[in-house]
């Protein structure tokens, strides 16, 4: 399964963080750090030899990993507390079967906690600490929210654009032109979007605009995004519908004026229930 990994900084703190399918792993070494940061090892094995913590542990794999080694955990439980009780993040990985920790040596390695027991260690070691570190995970995660959401938009407007320029393709592109024929003849259907939604060609918004990178797609927000890629894929029905170019410019203006009010109007109730 692929992973992929993020960092939030947590009072001067930068604290990795990996998500595994719909799991998140924290390193805990790297919270440890606040606390110690010459030695973080110390501080996870302070933590893990705790009593508490190893009911914790045990709990947490009882409930998600139904390979755990429950009579292990038992000899572990019975063991802690005792001064001469140690135990490794390894160590019980290894002989319990757990998955709720996961521990990586070398000079990049380090033990990274499921984020349920992440905030447990973070809560041992500081309150205040654990406080902030929710608040940042928190905000990662609508950052990631955010950005699925764009990109889910993006491929939607690549597959219209896709669809669009197979119907000019079909319909309009006869066999005999050039490839710079072709190539004009993209580019005036892609002006007819343009005109529809934004009220000019992409000559006259570089014109406009000469300092401006990019195109004017370039500068859309979300509501045009989307609605760009609405009118794409009805163009290109217009267009296999044997609709002239002035047809579809109409039709696709009244469209964009439609679409656009109601795509205003749910932003603005959306933006009025947040701030309420």
């Amino acid at each position: 399964m692929s992973s992929k990994s993020n960092k939030i900084e947590i009072k001067g703190v930068s604290v990795s963080v990996k998500t595994k399918g719909e799991d998140e792993f924290i390193c805990i070494t790297d919270i440890a750090k606040y606390k110690s940061p010459d030695a973080p090892r110390d501080i996870i094995k302070n933590w893990i030899r705790n009593k508490n913590t190893i009911e914790l542990l045990g709990l947490w794999e009882r409930l998600n990993n139904p390979s755990f080694k429950q009579v292990e955990f038992d000899l572990f439980k019975n063991e802690a507390g005792f001064n001469h009780f140690v135990l490794s993040p390894k160590k019980w990985i290894e002989t319990t079967n757990a998955i709720g920790l996961q521990s990586k040596s070398g000079r990049y390695g380090g033990t990274y906690a499921h984020k349920d027991i992440a905030f447990e260690f973070a809560s041992w070691m500081s309150v205040e600490f654990k406080f902030y570190m929710i608040k940042e995970f928190q905000r990662l995660k609508e950052n990631e929210t955010k950005t699925l959401d764009w990109d889910i938009k993006r491929s939607l407007t690549k597959i219209n654009y896709r669809i669009h320029t197979d119907a000019i393709k079909r319909n309009l592109i006869p066999k005999a032109l050039s490839k710079t024929q072709i190539s004009f003849v993209y580019a005036n259907e892609a002006d007819i979007l343009n005109m529809a939604l934004f009220g000019r060609t992409a000559k006259q918004w570089r014109e406009e605009n000469p300092k401006e990178n990019g195109n004017m797609r370039d500068y859309a927000n979300v509501s045009q995004l989307v609605c760009l890629s609405n009118l794409e894929n009805l163009n290109s029905v217009f267009i296999n519908d044997k609709l002239t170019q002035a047809e579809r410019l109409t039709k696709l203006n009244q469209i964009a004026i439609s679409q656009m009010k109601i795509l205003v109007d749910v932003n603005s109730s959306k933006l009025k229930i947040r701030n309420d």
